[in-house]
């Protein structure tokens, strides 16, 4: 299978097993710039996957550049550390690279102990909050040499390859952008002078790791920043690398900063391979795509395409380390997710927490988290096949017990239907797909349309029982909420009724601005014919921008608390602001809804009393744990876990997590 992502491919002297690199992602598991035990059973899993390379870092060249959250390789004291995990890494047939790093201006002041982070220039960062003082000649000698240092502690430390990073905004960025580089010196202003500090970088760490050593840079393929580096600009900054001394050039997106989403399912399954399609064709040494390439049917078609020589595989692989054994084996549909939710990694980096995966609850417990063959079968019970009930029975099912599945409904998946509705949220019902697989796999019975009650349990005798009765919508106490024009957000997230000119949405929680942007997307035009039009001049570009946002409704959504979206992940709140703003949906804060009658809604703002005409109205109020039968569970004298919604309601890392502990402790 995939006989292009299959194949070796050669870097400079080095033959990789694949075309697939597992790259550089943070993952915060020390707060001391060491490696440790999760780092070492993180990164063996990666190898043991079956990736061609694996990259360690960001990885600290000097304490200014990366601070106290970032692994270094800055003193001689940290090679035995890393000659271990690039053993381990070996060992299980993978390349080891380490991507050497340096924020510049990125660097917060308060990760560097509130030092005054360098840069080119002394810009203000919108990143970090900080203004950086202009590096000296003597600044950029130093952090050269930190760099050459740093590289040759790597290629003692056993590392196959070493990668410097030139994209995401940090130092190397900085330089070569006209927006952040005002010098007037040599290092400043012309093309040639803002590539100066790369391209000397790369040429004294060419001569310092010697001609035969796999030496790569990883850059953006568009800035993505107004008034700095487009990909008409790109493919010459990547001549010079080449130029310079790189054997590979991995092509990424664009800044942290940039307003073009990264990573949230937004962007579209493999967006940018274009941009390593642009700099593959200007220059001669391997050239990688990144960002979002999820499945390995797209993965192959890159490749075949011409578009790049590898692919980087980041969250994807933190997702399922055994993405590259099921494809190559044929068994693609076994691949569990990413479903680029950005919960449990981007979400967590940015409040300082170490990354872990919803919809994998061994990355970065690996470990700890270990499913170990049962010596005492059980005749296991679980109820409910929503995410919880599902990952408990795989789960139990691995671990050799004897499990069924119970659900009411006439489907698997549960909530995980609602959750994927929304505009740009499909890619969860990738879990869905996956969970088939599994029960396929391991011939778990499903017994669908089945209500579960005492007398049911009693009959069936199972040895343990997980409980995974999920939730329901949370009607609020409103006058009126049993008017014929009021819906659940439930409702029309999974069955997607006619609805008016004029939708009001209570509640400016999750759901109820993602159900906002679900009736607002009704209507709008599909890309296909978006493709269409536009290839044959049909209509303006500005007339094809309004098909895109204004469907057949206009939405309201009333929040009684002063901001909305309060619940929603830290990375991807600016997306789905963003996406409210262009469908052109109202949101009216400290707006407490009193009642509604034949779709008036009367409401509080402002000490007064308002009221608008809706053709429907929707109740996004949150939901409740349903509990009906596991409060009969407890008095049968059989063993058992609660898990999911009807615990305490959460999110769906909850529900997965929550399913796989608990089969854990059968």
């Amino acid at each position: 299978m995939y006989p292009y992502l299959s194949s070796p491919i050669t870097i400079n002297s080095l033959t990789v097993r694949n075309r697939i690199i597992y790259p550089a992602l943070g993952v915060l598991y020390s707060y001391d710039r060491k490696l440790n035990d999760r780092y070492y059973h993180f990164f063996e899993e990666k190898a043991r996957g079956g990736a061609g390379i694996v990259t360690v870092g960001p990885v600290g060249v000097d304490f200014i550049g990366s601070g106290i959250i970032v692994l270094s390789l800055a003193e001689d004291e940290a090679i035995p550390s890393f000659v271990k995990l690039t053993s381990l890494i070996k060992e299980q047939g993978a390349a080891p690279w380490i991507q050497l790093f340096h924020a510049g201006a990125y660097s917060h002041p308060f990760i560097i102990d509130g030092k005054e982070p360098i840069a080119p220039s002394p810009i203000f960062s919108k990143y970090s909050k900080a203004t950086p003082r202009e590096m000296t000649r003597e600044d950029i000698e130093t952090v050269q040499t930190a760099f050459v240092r740093a590289a040759l502690r790597a290629k003692e430390a056993g590392f196959a390859g070493v990668e410097i990073i030139a994209s995401g905004g940090y130092l190397i960025t900085q330089f070569v952008s006209p927006l952040r580089n005002q010098r007037t010196d040599q290092y400043g202003g012309t093309f040639e002078n803002r590539m100066r500090f790369p391209r000397e970088l790369i040429e004294r760490l060419r001569e310092k790791l010697g001609p035969d050593y796999p030496l790569t840079i990883r850059m953006a393929g568009n800035d993505f920043v107004p008034g700095s580096n487009t990909d008409a600009e790109t493919p010459a900054i990547a001549q010079v690398y080449e130029k310079a001394g790189v054997d590979l050039i991995n092509v990424t997106g664009g800044w942290h900063e940039t307003k073009v989403p990264q990573l949230p399912m937004d962007l579209p399954r493999s967006g940018f391979s274009y941009l390593a399609a642009n700099i593959k064709k200007v220059v001669s040494v391997p050239v990688v795509a990144s960002n979002r390439i999820s499945d390995p049917d797209a993965a192959e078609k890159i490749l075949q395409d011409g578009c790049a020589d590898m692919v980087s595989l980041g969250r994807v692989l933190i997702a399922d380390p055994y993405w590259p054994q099921k494809a190559f084996q044929g068994k693609k549909e076994e691949i569990r997710p990413c479903v680029a939710c950005s919960q449990g990694c981007t979400d967590e980096i940015f409040s300082g927490k170490p990354v872990f995966c919803t919809g994998n609850p061994m990355a970065g417990f690996e470990g700890e988290r270990k499913i170990k063959k049962t010596a005492q079968p059980q005749k296991v019970m679980v109820i409910g096949a929503g995410a919880a009930g599902l990952e408990a029975a795989v789960t139990a099912s691995i671990a050799g017990h004897q499990v069924t599945v119970y659900e009411k409904g006439n489907d698997i998946g549960g909530q995980l239907y609602i959750a994927g509705a929304p505009p740009h949220k499909n890619e969860i019902w990738e879990f869905i797909r996956y969970y088939r697989a599994m029960i396929r796999k391991y011939n778990i019975p499903v017994r669908l349309n089945t209500a579960v009650d005492r007398s049911f349990i009693q009959n069936e005798k199972p040895d343990h029982i997980i409980v995974a009765e999920g939730a329901e919508a949370l009607i609020p106490p409103i006058q009126g909420v049993d008017d014929p024009c009021v819906l659940s957000a439930w409702d029309v997230l999974k069955n997607n009724p006619l609805l008016g000119k004029n939708v009001a949405i209570i509640g400016g929680g999750a759901v109820g601005l993602e159900t906002a942007l679900f009736v607002a997307d009704r209507g709008t035009i599909r890309p296909d014919v978006l493709h269409f039009l536009f290839a044959y001049d049909a209509e303006p570009i500005d007339r094809l921008r309004d098909l895109m946002f204004h469907g057949t409704s206009q939405v309201t959504v009333f929040e009684m608390l002063p901001k909305v979206g309060k619940d929603v992940g830290k990375s991807t709140k600016w997306v789905l602001f963003g996406n409210l703003e262009k469908h052109g949906i109202q949101i009216r804060t400290q707006a407490k809804v009193c009642s509604i009658h034949h779709g008036t809604v009367v409401y509080e703002t402002d000490g007064k009393t308002e009221k608008m005409q809706f053709d429907n109205v929707i109740l996004a109020s949150g939901s409740r744990p349903v509990q009906r039968l596991s409060k009969e569970i407890a008095e049968l004298g059989i063993p058992y876990k609660t898990v999911g919604d009807c615990v305490q309601v959460g999110k769906i890392n909850d529900a997965i997590h929550g399913g796989f502990l608990a089969a854990l402790d059968i």
